[in-house]
């Protein structure tokens, strides 16, 4: 596991039960106490944990984190593939269909599974999906409009929100920061909150990507409720108690 995955990890076991030991992390990821030490006060100096005796507890502004595109890519790539792969059985039959796909990088993933000589309609508010997309597939590939984030490399704003509102999918795939059945589906920035919002609101059917470190894990603002969503795919991370919670709540629930 790389140091970002299980950096990340950490964060969201912090913001899950608002305080993680070294001892237990340690045995969880079969590392050393020292190498867990490192990881808090990386974690310590970044703002998003605070160190105390034994452990770290959730800064105040966790719940406002949010790292770039580039950053997040390596974090749980090979979880990411087999996630972007399953959800291909997502896809609607027949040629002409329309699919939605929101950014992000295991949506990325999925963006990359689908090849070359699709018929579908693509439409994204990822600038490098539709750039990437642009040159395999048959079908016609849309961006949507709007003010580029950064950091995402996402359009966003009322532009894009507005032309989503126009829209009607067979389906949307969508990334999330955190997933909760209490919180739901959230995210940290309230315009990428906006458009996933509307992008769930815009599609007949909806199936959320997450690796499983995100299940468990509330970040600022909310966007869908799980009764909104239909399908999660994510990675054999998810404990059974978890999946079965979910499973309970309603959903569907793909172990890639």
């Amino acid at each position: 596991m790389y140091a970002e995955e299980r950096q990340r990890t950490i964060v969201n076991l912090a913001m899950r039960f608002d305080r993680v030991a070294v001892t237990e992390l340690a045995h969880r990821f079969g590392v050393t106490t020292e190498t867990i030490r490192r990881d808090l006060d990386v974690l310590n100096r970044r703002g998003i944990l605070r160190r105390v005796h034994g452990g770290a507890v959730p800064a105040e502004n966790v719940r406002l984190v949010e790292t770039a595109v580039a950053e997040r890519e390596p974090a749980f790539s090979a979880q990411k593939a087999r996630i972007g792969q399953a959800a291909l059985a997502f896809l609607p039959s027949g040629d002409g269909s329309t699919v939605l796909i929101d950014s992000g990088t295991t949506t990325a993933r999925f963006a990359a599974a689908l090849g070359g000589g699709q018929e579908h309609t693509i439409v994204t508010n990822s600038v490098p999906i539709a750039s990437q997309l642009a040159q395999l597939q048959n079908g016609p590939v849309h961006l949507l409009g709007g003010r580029v984030r950064g950091l995402t490399q996402a359009t966003v704003g009322g532009e894009t929100v507005e032309a989503l509102g126009r829209l009607h999918c067979d389906v949307v795939f969508l990334g999330t920061n955190g997933l909760t059945p209490t919180h739901g589906l959230s995210t940290p920035d309230p315009d990428e909150a906006a458009v996933k919002r509307a992008m769930v609101r815009s599609a007949r059917r909806k199936v959320v990507l997450a690796d499983s470190s995100k299940v468990g894990a509330t970040l600022l603002i909310s966007f869908a409720s799980l009764s909104d969503i239909d399908v999660l795919v994510t990675d054999s991370g998810l404990p059974e108690a978890d999946r079965q919670q979910l499973v309970n709540e309603g959903l569907e629930v793909v172990v890639a």
